[in-house]
């Protein structure tokens, strides 16, 4: 593999990437409307973001009181399916193999991909003005000098609007806290629990952790647990209490995001946490129900409790692990950041030394195939025994699997990219 920071390789897609590109930083909040209601979740502290990289859908729900959008494997598949990028694709594969005929296929492959995810970033930047979290190629969750690079690439490119999502991995984690020392503002993805997040938060330091609490509804109604409502609720309002306090008590800039938002209610509900991302769909529900903004209130001391199955126990699956953080992983996650030596396999093995194994377990080939034949959402049954016993925590779960769904994804735009070249 070539390395990603060499530096001709790095000119040649930034320049490719920003050919074209007229930002109006700055000038566009006038181009937007107001909205009482948006304005109301501003007040209660809540910074809002549309989640979807379709230009049209975020015209329809975009107002002054946003400032941000996020893609990811998935949205962007969409948008590269379409066609609309498939020039640019078979104009920065002839320039990558000009100036570098050594580049094997996987890595012509890779940049362009890089090359896509930047080039709809920055339009999404011109259209609006807004900060765009942008994401990483799936193949690097498990490399963490690659993705490092990456990142500072993304960066580079658009220091005024760009913010690089990175997985929760263990490679992920050392690739965050490179990151957040060199200044790269990272957006930690596919976090599903309060505990994920306090080890997050402590040993990387990075801009933004994430509870994707409308997959946590949706395992739990799966499996019959209970309806689903609420769970990933009180999982993103347990970590919301876990972050903000961690950034009090030690400078660190970290904000919580709520993410994988289903519908206008749970944005209502969820009003107050540091940051909501909001499907375009959810938006215009919570907007067509008319609530009244002064009658919002913020969530941050919300009690909320899902509604189980009498006969659900929370042992017996984990459920616990979304919202109970346990005592000494903080400090174990302290001690872990401070050792500059560490790599994935020493992070892994610190945790599981420290009592933590089952926040980022040893994953074998037969899990990520089980993985992957799954989907995003486990067959929960097919791994009770070991959330039972603690060898792996439902959050823990939860994240192989949200990983290997936007690798399907993301082998769906590759694919795409080579019936081009």
């Amino acid at each position: 593999m070539m390395n990603p920071g060499n530096p001709k390789l790095v000119q040649l897609t930034r320049s490719i990437v920003l050919e074209g590109f007229q930002p109006r930083y700055g000038e566009l909040s006038d181009a937007f409307p107001p909205n009482e209601l948006w304005d109301g979740m501003r007040k209660l502290r809540s910074e809002l973001w549309l989640d979807t990289g379709d230009i049209e859908a975020a015209e329809e729900q975009w107002t002054r009181e946003f400032n941000a959008l996020t893609t990811n494997n998935t949205l962007l598949n969409r948008e590269v399916q379409k066609g609309a990028y498939d020039e640019l694709v078979r104009r920065s594969a002839q320039s990558l193999r000009a100036e570098f005929p050594e580049l094997d296929a996987a890595a012509l492959v890779r940049e362009i991909a890089f090359i896509l995810n930047a080039t709809h970033g920055l339009r999404l930047v011109e259209r609006f003005d807004a900060w765009v979290s942008v994401e990483e190629h799936t193949d690097l969750a498990h490399d963490a000098e690659s993705a490092a690079a990456y990142a500072r690439r993304f960066a580079d490119i658009c220091p005024e609007r760009f913010y690089v999502k990175i997985p929760l991995t263990a490679e992920g984690l050392l690739a965050a806290r490179e990151c957040a020392r060199a200044g790269v503002p990272v957006n930690l993805t596919l976090g599903f629990s309060a505990r994920q997040n306090v080890l997050a938060t402590v040993f990387a330091g990075p801009d933004f952790c994430n509870v994707f609490l409308g997959r946590l509804n949706q395992v739990v109604s799966q499996a019959g647990l209970g309806d689903g409502q609420l769970v990933g609720e009180r999982a993103t309002v347990a970590s919301q209490r876990e972050v903000a306090r961690l950034r009090r008590a030690h400078d660190l800039p970290t904000r919580q995001i709520a993410a994988s938002i289903r519908n206008g209610r749970q944005v209502r509900d969820l009003a107050g946490i540091d940051v909501l991302t909001i499907p375009p769909k959810a938006a215009g529900q919570l907007a067509d129900s008319a609530p009244d903004p002064d009658e919002l209130t913020s969530a941050r001391d919300a009690d909320y409790r899902p509604q189980l199955a009498p006969e659900t126990n929370l042992a017996d699956w984990g459920l616990a692990t979304l919202w109970d953080v346990p005592d000494g992983l903080e400090e174990a996650a302290g001690e872990l950041a401070a050792d500059e030596t560490l790599d994935a396999d020493g992070l892994l093995d610190g945790l599981a030394d420290a009592g933590f194994g089952d926040v980022l377990p040893r994953w074998t080939a037969a899990d990520v195939a089980k993985a992957t034949s799954d989907g995003k959402i486990p067959q929960l049954a097919d791994w009770k025994h070991r959330l039972c016993t603690g060898e792996i925590g439902l959050d823990a779960l939860m994240n192989l699997h949200g990983l290997r769904s936007f690798a399907m994804d993301q082998d769906a735009m590759d694919q795409r990219i080579r019936d081009l070249l």
